[in-house]
């Protein structure tokens, strides 16, 4: 067994439709397998070091969702070269621009308290903390 963050987005996207899935949703889900069964030696990877940077990247789109026209929320948090923590969530209101769906995507308070929740948990003697700013 495995995890998979290249795939959050698209498993988030068709799950909307478990109620009442069709067969284009189908068709979705089966890309999704055909392309885990083609890449099944992917791997997270990391990197033994004598200091850890824990860095976090957020994005949004801007109402990409064109049922209710909500914007999409990622991010990615990275220790010793690999993902640690990833998420892939629908806003839970409209934004009006561009600049407000990354606003939000970047002041979310789950990635907040996940990052102050990951340098709790893995502070101790063998990483020293690198602040990164991107």
């Amino acid at each position: 067994m495995a995890t998979r963050p290249d795939i959050a987005q698209a498993v988030s996207a068709v799950s909307k439709f478990n109620a009442n899935p069709n067969t284009a949703h189908l068709t979705a889900v089966k890309r999704i397998l055909r392309y885990l069964k083609g890449t099944q030696n992917l791997a997270l990877k990391y990197k033994r070091s004598e200091t850890g940077t824990l860095v976090g990247f957020s994005d949004a789109d801007w109402a990409g969702d064109q049922d209710d026209r909500r914007s999409t929320t990622g991010n990615v948090f990275l220790l010793a070269g690999g993902a640690v923590s990833w998420l892939s969530k629908k806003q839970a209101t409209v934004a009006l621009s561009t600049a407000e769906a990354e606003y939000v995507a970047t002041a979310h308070s789950t990635l907040l308290q996940e990052e102050l929740w990951l340098r709790r948990d893995t502070t101790h003697d063998t990483w020293k903390w690198q602040p990164t700013h991107t």
